[in-house]
Formats: structure tokens, sequence, C-alpha cells
């Protein structure tokens, strides 16, 4: 295998180990997401397989006695000048550095929405309990109860019996 070859398979190859499929999978929601994502998951394994598959694999050295003993030797020193006057070009990436910053940042933007996301998540399930138990008070919970767990509302109401405002 060519050195660059090697060099973009084994950097496709480290890229896929650390993507979090499964992590990534948890946090989508409509199922038209689940499809895409899937289709997304199927395409990059394909690549790499494909990556894996054809930059691996070293071409076998040509047995040029074999055919000069065969064909005769001028047509296959013609053969062999050309075959060795071929030179496939290196693959030289201009566009990793280009958008490998860019990413990088996308990848600090998602860790942080993700923390966010974690935080809300967080405080909606403890107002989610609180909601709950206060649904399963209610029928037994006295006003002082709840004014005590609400004293703006305590507030609120006295200042309006106060100002004498009945509500129209």
């Amino acid at each position: 295998m060519s050195g660059a070859g090697k060099k973009v398979v084994d950097v496709a190859f480290k890229a896929g180990k650390n993507i979090d499929w499964e992590g990534m999978a948890k946090l989508l929601v409509s199922e038209e997401a689940r499809r895409e994502f899937a289709t997304l998951r199927r395409a990059f394994d394909e690549v790499i397989t494909q990556l894996q598959t054809k930059f691996s694999q070293e071409p076998e050295p040509i047995d040029w006695e074999y055919y000069r003993k065969g064909i005769g030797s001028r047509l296959v020193d013609m053969y062999k000048q050309a075959y060795d006057e071929v030179k496939i070009p290196q693959y030289v990436d201009n566009v990793t550095p280009q958008y490998k910053p860019k990413f990088d940042a996308l990848l600090v933007e998602l860790k942080e929405a993700e923390e966010k996301s974690l935080k809300e998540s967080e405080r909606l399930e403890k107002e989610i309990a609180e909601v709950q138990e206060l649904k399963r008070k209610l029928s037994t919970m006295t006003a002082d109860e709840y004014f005590e767990k609400h004293p703006e509302l305590k507030k609120k109401f006295d200042d309006e019996i106060r100002n004498d405002y009945w509500g129209y």
C-alpha cells in the first residue's frame, strides 16, 4: 500500500472508532431522524470498508521474465518501460486543514449544547416530579399548604384583597 493510501485508511478508521454512534442515536427523537441517521451510518461504514479493501491491497509484482519467455523481450521491455513511467500522483489533503478547525469548533459547540441540554433535562425532571407530587396532594391540600410552597401567589392574593380588587 502506498504511504498516502495507508494514511487515508488509518485516519478514516480512527475517525470511525472515535464516533459514539450509540450515544448519538439515543439523542434522536423523531423516526425520520433515526432513518436518516441509520442511512448516514451505513454510508460511513461502506466508505470505511471500501477504503480498507481497496487501499490496503498491494498490487502483485509483475514477473517480467515469465512474459519475456513467452512473448519476446522487445515487446515486454516496451511494456515494462511504459509501466515504470506511470507515476501515480500522491494524494495531497488540502481539505482537512481547511475544515478541521471548523469541525473541532462544532464539536466544542456540540459538547456545550449537550451539557446545557442535560442541565435543562434535570431541571425539567425535577419540575415534573414537583407537579406530579402537587397533583397527588391537590385533593387533600389546604390553601395554607399551597401558599407555603408559593408565597408569591399569597402576596398577590393578599394585595388584591387589600386593594378590593375581585377580578372584575
